[in-house]
């Protein structure tokens, strides 16, 4: 049986943890911090959120060997 293919945007956006969990980071904390207001800032802080669980299922066949 032939390889799958991993899709590598997804590979970068999120990992999957060994519990099966889909781990991503928050959004909105790259570059323009100047414009925001600390609460926008502060509400990005998470490096580790987790996937929404209605997503979880199209994550995981875009990463077929965890990512």
């Amino acid at each position: 049986m032939a390889k799958l293919k991993t899709n590598k945007a997804a590979s970068k956006r999120y990992a999957l943890t060994a519990t099966g969990k889909v781990k991503r980071t928050k959004s909105n904390r790259r570059h323009l911090l100047a414009n925001k207001t600390r609460r926008q800032k502060k509400s990005g802080k998470i490096q580790n959120a987790y996937a929404d669980k209605t997503c979880e299922k199209t994550i995981k066949k875009l990463l077929p060997y965890g990512g």
